[in-house]
């Protein structure tokens, strides 16, 4: 079972546990009343909505997801966007860390086995 997002539930709810703040920006997620530039928002770490593992999906803010869009995390770490709110490689979370370093892959599984 999955999300709207084609998120599995079982990733939706790790996800939710892991990530209180953005993982870019490290604003923390405090509920509701949120600024909407402080409220949670789905993100695909590297943009590929096949890839939907607790490796590849987090929470960030919807500030953080407009700004990135489609660009590779590498390339949008580099932008004035990330410079004026001194997002970096040293700060985000261990996850895009992670991301970085290893990407995460599609993971096929054979339903035959």
């Amino acid at each position: 079972m999955a999300n709207k997002w084609g998120i599995p539930v079982h990733v939706e709810i790790f996800v939710k546990e892991r990530d209180k703040k953005c993982v870019y920006c490290r604003v923390e997620f405090l509920g509701s009343k949120d600024s909407i530039k402080s409220k949670p928002s789905w993100e695909h770490i590297v943009n590929d909505i096949r890839i939907n593992g607790s490796d590849n999906i987090a929470l960030c803010c919807i500030s953080c997801n407009a700004s990135k869009g489609a660009k590779l995390v590498e390339d949008w770490l580099q932008s004035e966007y990330c410079k004026k709110k001194k997002i970096t490689i040293d700060n985000v979370a261990t996850v895009v860390k992670e991301a970085i370093v290893n990407p995460p892959e599609i993971k096929i599984t054979n339903p035959n086995n």
